[in-house]
Parts: structure tokens; C-alpha cells; sequence
């Protein structure tokens, strides 16, 4: 049954699960913010090594929910899931104390968010009766929540591996894990209950799920594949971008040194900061009858990363070489985050909405594996740091996400017939 009751306009099951997920994005924040500085100062790992081992944990950690979503919708349920894999994540990140257990460590905290991802988003859809209006903004309201973790992070965990090592900056990051896990548990009696699991009979039929049509499959594959070369360009925030911030930059406010990993905190800010107008813009067009749909959304927030990306080539070049003013990295902050905004989300809210009956975890982790995809290419997109200008490398980025925006934008069609399919079959059910 659905919860009726509200905080802040929305079913009180949305704040338990943003609030869950705030403290995972807050472990997966302070980790992006120190993983790759730590592995280049503290481990003396060469840019290319640790660029690779980056974007491998970045990629396996979007791999592991291919098999968690299927596990949590088959056998363990949503919220067994969760925990499990919360609780994993917080051994990860303390692990991650002990210098020599990173390989094992990320390993950990990879395989327990192949539990979590996928379980914790695929539940804020049953939260909403089929008609209720505010379905359709819930992923953004929801991706608000959890960057509030992500604007923390590296504050928290920045600060206090800048002033007491690396190893309580990643201890700070398991025990937001920690503190994930125990809102979950708490508020847990505000969430859907979970389906019916009983053992089924050798003889007895097996439960009614819903299948893919051809058209949703194709939409499906057309922006995975899409994502997968966005995110190319867009997990450099954490690894080629950081890498400049820390050298190419000019970080001095009066006599202050900006820490290099707060700057990892402007993308969420911005994301808190730009939510609510942007949502109240598309609801007044909504109520207009201009409603755009979420293939051509997400071709404009990647043809918007494009441009920001621009922006650093033409700073890298202007500055001949020398270290450019803090402001501009404040400035890429703000127009990346803009168009972060149409088409992560967006993306996400699709594939839930796409999702055939039973099968909710399943299709919000095979979103995830085109994340892994993405971030895995992401990786050996950032070897080529040191092989070619900066400039240059930041004009390849934006060219990665000018072609993701066109192969988005391609998809559209296709996106309005799967639409049409799905509401069909609900009309029929």
C-alpha cells in the first residue's frame, strides 16, 4: 500500500531512501576525492597506473549490480540486499586504513554496492500510485538528497586526510556507511513492503513477470550505449580534472590554499543549489503541454557538459602554460553541473519507468552497468593525461560528450514508441 503521508511533498519513504543513499554518495565522494591523490602521493603510483586502477574501481563498482539487481529481485529482496550490501561497504572503507589491502578493499566495497545500487533507487517508484503526479520529478528530488553526502565528503574527509592522513578520510567515509545503514533500518517501516518470497512447489508455475518488448529494448540499448560514451568525458571530474586542479591551478584565496578536494564539493552543491528552480521551470512547462522527453533532456545536458569542457580548453590554452585562476574551475563547476543534471537523473528515471512488473532492480542495474561501461573506458580515457596538451585532452572531452549528445538525440523515437508500449500494456493490465 502506498504512503499518503508527506514530508516535504513527498512520501516519507523518499526521505529514508535520499537520506540512505546521501550516506553511500558520501563514502563514494570522499572516495573520489581522495582515491587517486592517495595513490600518486601517499603509494607512488604513477599517473597512468593509477588512472587505470580508478577507473577500474569506478567501473567495477557499476559491474557488480549486473548480478546484484537480479540476485536482490530473485532471491534476497530489496531490503536484505541493502543491507548486505551496506554493510559491506563499510568494511571496504575500512580496510581501506590499511595500505596494503587497497586492491582487496575496493574489492569489497565494489561487490557490496553490486547489493546496494540497484535496490535502494528501484524503490522510490513504489512509492507513488500510478497517477500520482509527483512520480515523474521523484528521481530528481531524490538525486538532490543524496548530494548532500557528495557536497560533505570532501570537506569531511578531505579535512581530516589533509590534517590527520589518508586512512581517517577513508575511515570517515565507512562510517557514513555506518550511518546509512541505520537510517535505512529505522525508517524502513515508511517503505513499500516486499513482495511475497514464499518457496514455490517443484510443480508449481512460476510467478507472473514482465518481459521487454523490442521497441524498450532498443531505446534501452540506445542510451546505455550513449551514457556509456558520456561518461568517458564526465569521470574525469575525479581523476584528470583533479589531477589539474592540484597542479594546474592557482588556488590561492588571499592567503588561504584551497585544498584541492574541495573543489569535489561544488558539483553537488550546485546540483542542491539548481534542482529546485530547474524542476519548477519544467513543471510550469509541463503544465503548459511542453513536456520534452527524456532522450532529447539528456542530449542537451550532454551537449551542456560539452561546452564546459570547452571552457577548460580555452583556459588551458589562454594561459600559455602557466597556472590558471581558481575561478575558471568554479565556473566548469557550475555549467558541468547544469547539464549533469538533464541527464543523469533523467537517465535514471527512465530506465525505472521502463521497467517491466517484477523485474524493477534488474532493469535499474543493467543502468548501472552502462555506468560501469562508461567508467571503465573512463579510466583508460585518463592515461592520455600526460600524452597529449591539456588543452587538447580537455577538447576530447567535450567532443565525447558532442557525440553522446547526437547519439541521444537519435534515440527519440524510439523512446516515444516504448513509451507508448508501456502505457499500453498498464492499460491492458
Amino acid at each position: 500500500m502506498t504512503d499518503t503521508r508527506a514530508w516535504f511533498g513527498q512520501p516519507r519513504g523518499l526521505t529514508v531512501l535520499f537520506l540512505t543513499n546521501m550516506w553511500e554518495q558520501f563514502s563514494y565522494y570522499g572516495m573520489r576525492a581522495l582515491l587517486v591523490l592517495y595513490m600518486t602521493k601517499a603509494l607512488s603510483f604513477s599517473d597512468g597506473w593509477s588512472s587505470l586502477v580508478y577507473g577500474t574501481y569506478t567501473g567495477c563498482a557499476y559491474l557488480t549490480p549486473i548480478v546484484g539487481g537480479p540476485i536482490a529481485d530473485r532471491w534476497l529482496g530489496k531490503r536484505r540486499a541493502i543491507v548486505i550490501g551496506a554493510s559491506l561497504m563499510a568494511l571496504g572503507h575500512f580496510m581501506m586504513a590499511f595500505g596494503p589491502l587497497l586492491y582487496l578493499a575496493l574489492a569489497t566495497i565494489a561487490v557490496g554496492n553490486g547489493l546496494f545500487l540497484p535496490s535502494l533507487p528501484s524503490q522510490v517508484g513504489d512509492l507513488y500510485a500510478p497517477d500520482d503526479p509527483r512520480r515523474s520529478w521523484a528521481y530528481n528530488v531524490y538525486y538532490v538528497g543524496i548530494n548532500l553526502g557528495g557536497f560533505l565528503a570532501p570537506f569531511v574527509c578531505g579535512t581530516l586526510a589533509a590534517v590527520y592522513g589518508w586512512h581517517y578520510g577513508f575511515g570517515a567515509a565507512g562510517i557514513g556507511m555506518l550511518a546509512g545503514l541505520v537510517i535505512y533500518l529505522v525508517g524502513s517501516r515508511y517503505l513499500p513492503p516486499e513482495p511475497t518470497r514464499a518457496p514455490r512447489k517443484r510443480d508449481a508455475p512460476a510467478p507472473e513477470r514482465g518481459s521487454f518488448d523490442r521497441t524498450t529494448l532498443l531505446t534501452l540499448a540506445g542510451v546505455a550505449l550513449s551514457v556509456m560514451v558520456f561518461r568517458g568525458a564526465y569521470e574525469q571530474v575525479g581523476n584528470a580534472l583533479n589531477k589539474w586542479a592540484d597542479t594546474g591551478v592557482d588556488r590561492h584565496l588571499g592567503r588561504f590554499v584551497i585544498d584541492t578536494t574541495w573543489f569535489q564539493a561544488l558539483n553537488p552543491l550546485f546540483v542542491m543549489v539548481m534542482t529546485p528552480a530547474l524542476l519548477a521551470t519544467w513543471v510550469r512547462r509541463a503544465a503548459a503541454g511542453h513536456v520534452q522527453r527524456a532522450a532529447r533532456r539528456m542530449a542537451t545536458g550532454a551537449l551542456i557538459v560539452a561546452a564546459a569542457y570547452l571552457l577548460l580548453a580555452g583556459v588551458v590554452w589562454a594561459s600559455g602554460g602557466g597556472l590558471a585562476h581558481w575561478g575558471w574551475l568554479f565556473l566548469f563547476f557550475v555549467v558541468f553541473t547544469f547539464g549533469e543534471l538533464f541527464i543523469l537523473p533523467t537517465g535514471l528515471g527512465l530506465f525505472a519507468r521502463l521497467a517491466p512488473a517484477g523485474r524493477g532492480a534488474t532493469t535499474v542495474a543493467a543502468w548501472f552497468a552502462t555506468i560501469f561501461a562508461g567508467s571503465f573506458g573512463a579510466g583508460a580515457v585518463g592515461t592520455l593525461w600526460t600524452r597529449m596538451p591539456h588543452g587538447a585532452y580537455f577538447a576530447l572531452l567535450a567532443l565525447l560528450a558532442a557525440i553522446a549528445a547526437a547519439m541521444l538525440w537519435s534515440t527519440d523515437a524510439l523512446e516515444q514508441q516504448a513509451v507508448r508500449n508501456r502505457r499500453a500494456i498498464a492499460e491492458a493490465a
